[in-house]
């Protein structure tokens, strides 16, 4: 089950091993003025990705398209699991760089040590070259915001493909039956109505949850102001006000986190919780679990900031000057809207592609709520995504189980103060890997 994000940790040493040998077999990026050639010869393009069930059957149908319509090139799909054992495989296969693929899907902090070495391609001349490209960034109709997040320091190495955002998802009967009269825009106004929905159920509905809590911790600093950074004082005023706020909800009763059931969807969906923060892919498994007649709706997160989660698809340097050209031609057109329709309408991700979300054919989709307010839940959140600077993918990852135990101590009425003075170093730890 893929929520458009959930990123592993990668171990200090595992990214030791890439060093400089890699880097001396992995050849030169190609961000030179070479001329990109036409492919002209049957040519294969691997493909590594971490889909599953509907999101698997609808990129073999779009490679399937794409092969009709470009026969000399074949699209060699293969699966590596979900996202953790992606970014293992990944990752332990940039010590022997000719085994890599031709491209793969991926976070960029989980290639930024790649990047160092030079075993990415810099897809700005093929972005550029308007017989494999668009002619320009502009051209491309891509969301400038995600295209912006597929770079690493500023080097254009990814095109963006399955994305999703952080929203708000309600029970709008639960809201009219607990007197809840406007929904929340405020992280103030998340907390009354759950308060509210809470006492008016005596206990028996939480009013309101959190699914991920790495982006809970990232975007509420945000949204104070602060970037993802070892800058971030975890003991610090800003982050205690963030992190009081959870605790509070968590002691009181009207706040949760996923516990042994995983996932939000599965207590909201059997009326035990009125609304929560989650990935909008998140809609899928609703829509799945959800008994026939089940009323939901879904509206911004409630903040400025909203987390841009999905991956990217990255090219390696080792490939021929073929298979890198047949690869863009591939990943231009992922990102074309027609591709980008048919993906959202099947997957539930959203589109990547401008004219994709402002399309009749995608804002009608009657199979998710999304589609018809994409484009208002855009103006009234700004993207941010995790930045790719040394080791903010580990440290993002330890935000969980850091945020698990404070939130955890805090519902056992254990000592709460004691998980946050081990949680801040765990943290600090992490940027020093």
């Amino acid at each position: 089950m893929n929520f458009g994000k959930k990123l592993a940790a990668v171990a200090a040493a595992g990214l030791a091993l890439i060093g400089t040998a890699a880097c001396s077999k992995s050849g030169s990026s190609s961000s030179s003025s070479s001329k990109i050639p036409k492919v002209t010869q049957k040519t294969t393009v691997v493909f590594w990705h971490g889909m599953q069930g509907s999101q698997e059957k609808t990129l073999k149908s779009l490679a399937q398209d794409f092969e009709n319509k470009n026969p000399k090139i074949k699209i060699k799909l293969e699966q590596q699991g979900d996202y953790d054992n992606l970014q293992s495989k990944i990752t332990s296969t940039l010590q022997s760089p000719k085994n890599l693929p031709t491209i793969t899907q991926a976070y960029p902090g989980w290639l930024e040590s790649a990047s160092k070495n030079k075993m990415l391609v810099d897809l700005k001349p093929y972005i550029n070259d308007k017989n494999v490209g668009w002619g320009s960034a502009s051209a491309s109709g891509i969301k400038e915001d995600m295209l912006n997040g597929a770079q690493i320091k500023g080097t254009q190495y990814g095109i963006p493909f399955n994305k999703s955002i952080e929203v708000l998802i309600y029970n709008p009967k639960m809201f009219k039956e607990y007197g809840i009269t406007k929904v929340p825009a405020t992280m103030a106004e998340v907390k009354k109505a759950a308060q509210t929905i809470y006492q008016k159920s005596n206990h028996q509905v939480v009013g309101a949850g959190f699914d991920d809590l790495d982006n809970y911790y990232v975007l509420g600093m945000k949204n104070q102001g602060e970037n993802f950074s070892s800058k971030i004082d975890f003991t610090g005023a800003k982050s205690r006000k963030l992190l009081n706020y959870f605790i509070d909800g968590e002691k009181a009763g009207y706040f949760r986190m996923p516990g042994s059931d995983k996932y939000l969807y599965i207590p909201f969906t059997n009326k035990k919780l009125a609304m929560f923060v989650t990935s909008s892919s998140t809609e899928t498994w609703i829509k799945q679990a959800a008994k026939k007649g089940f009323n939901y709706e879904v509206t911004a997160r409630p903040s400025k900031y909203t987390m841009s989660q999905g991956t990217d698809i990255y090219m390696f340097s080792h490939a021929s000057a073929m298979q890198k050209a047949a690869a863009f031609k591939f990943m231009k057109y992922l990102s074309s809207k027609d591709s980008q329709i048919k993906w959202a309408k099947e997957t539930g991700y959203i589109p990547v592609n401008e004219s994709a979300t402002k399309s009749d054919e995608y804002k009608s989709n009657k199979d998710f709520k999304l589609p018809a307010k994409l484009e208002d839940i855009l103006n009234a959140n700004s993207l941010y995504s995790v930045p790719v600077i040394k080791d903010s993918s580990a440290t993002f990852s330890q935000l969980t189980p850091i945020m698990q135990s404070i939130l955890s101590a805090a519902q056992k009425n254990r000592n709460v103060e004691k998980t946050i003075t081990t949680g801040k170093n765990k943290f600090d730890a992490a940027w020093k890997q």
